[in-house]
């Protein structure tokens, strides 16, 4: 049985500060049933990503206000796996559909942060942390900045070569008309904003964000592009309790579990939409999914493989650091990237001819990780 992608929907990413997150949810969900041409009462199930509602609203019944609000009166449910949610909301998803107990599932993932203030986001944010974490007083960036210290301590991984993360996904974002940040950016600006925590500037880092996407997955109708794989992976959720601070994992025990699936090998992927929250994690990315050897991330990004015209685009939305990360929708818009990319529909950042593409999501700093792999006929 192949898990079908009948239709999709987006909404721009960035500081929507007209409308609401049900308003999101309810934008993107209804494009995805419109280019799926399947009607409200056709939908087995709704699944909604989210991290933060019932933090931000206190209103914690997500799934079934979203659909509710869609006109869909069948199963709903609400997934929360910090900035992972959206991801494994569609590998929940999936594994309803190949189990053969729904046939068309709809998929949202959605965020609405801007409606809070910096520390309140911060803090919410950090409910995805360890208690020793938050009693610490440790934020995320202070986090992927002890794990871009350790890299770059063992491996020479230069400031530079997390720039050039930056640079290499806003150009990427530029040409996307969805993302918050479509402007170029050169390695000086990165090195040269504000310091965030060392060695992670502004620019390293991802930026709050409202959005919404959703997908459309089916085993009842034909479609060009379909999921061959789905897999997600945990590991602690605090630092400290890690072996190894200069990989997440997750992301290795993940990704193997989904070449096997799809019967794959990493030559054969055509590109990629990883989880670049700081500069550092799509560095990691890299070396954790088997696309270079441990240490190498840094020089392969700099290298030029991973930009639009390159042999593996790498973010070609423009990543959550150029097109935004709306944490609940992140790995949905994942998903929906790939998914135009390989219909060819991704316009003026079009690859040519690709086949498979690969997503990786990640809650926190690698407690979950979600990996799909795509394909088309």
């Amino acid at each position: 049985m192949k898990v079908n992608i009948l239709g999709s929907g987006i909404t721009k990413f960035g500081e929507l500060w007209d409308k609401g997150l049900l308003d999101l949810a309810y934008d993107a969900g209804s494009e995805a049933l419109k280019d799926s041409g399947l009607k409200a009462g056709q939908i087995d199930a709704v699944i909604v990503g989210n991290m933060l509602y019932g933090k931000a609203s206190g209103q914690d019944h997500l799934g079934a206000l979203v659909a509710q609000k869609l006109g869909i009166n069948t199963s709903s449910a609400h997934v929360e796996a910090a900035c992972a949610s959206g991801g494994v909301a569609v590998h929940q998803a999936v594994t309803g559909v190949l189990s053969g107990l729904y046939e068309n599932v709809l998929v949202i993932g959605v965020e609405k942060m801007t409606d809070l203030s910096t520390s309140e986001i911060g803090t919410a944010l950090m409910g995805a942390a360890s208690e020793a974490e938050r009693q610490s007083g440790l934020t995320f960036p202070a986090l992927y900045a002890l794990m871009s210290k350790s890299h770059m301590k063992k491996y020479g991984t230069t400031r530079e070569q997390l720039a050039s993360v930056a640079v290499k996904n806003h150009y990427h974002a530029s040409l996307n008309p969805k993302a918050q940040y479509s402007f170029e950016i050169s390695v000086d600006k990165v090195l040269n904003s504000s310091m965030i925590a060392d060695p992670l500037t502004l620019f390293d880092s991802s930026p709050i964000t409202d959005g919404a996407a959703a997908v459309v997955l089916s085993s009842s109708k034909p479609s060009d592009v379909y999921i061959s794989a789905s897999a997600v992976a945990s590991d602690s959720v605090g630092l400290s309790e890690r072996k190894n601070l200069n990989e997440i994992s997750a992301t290795i025990r993940a990704s193997k579990k989904a070449f096997e699936q799809a019967g794959i090998t990493q030559k054969e992927v055509d590109l990629l939409e990883v989880h670049d929250c700081f500069t550092i994690a799509e560095i990691l990315a890299m070396e954790d999914l088997g696309f270079c050897k441990k240490g190498d991330g840094g020089k392969f990004i700099e290298s030029g493989i991973t930009k639009l015209g390159g042999n593996l685009p790498v973010n070609t939305s423009g990543g959550l650091k150029g097109c935004g990360h709306p944490v609940g929708a992140t790995g949905v818009k994942q998903i929906i990237e790939v998914y135009e990319q390989l219909k060819g529909t991704a316009v003026n950042r079009q690859i040519k001819n690709p086949k498979i593409g690969l997503t990786q999501n990640v809650g926190g700093t690698g407690a979950t990780v979600a990996v799909h792999i795509l394909q088309n006929d």
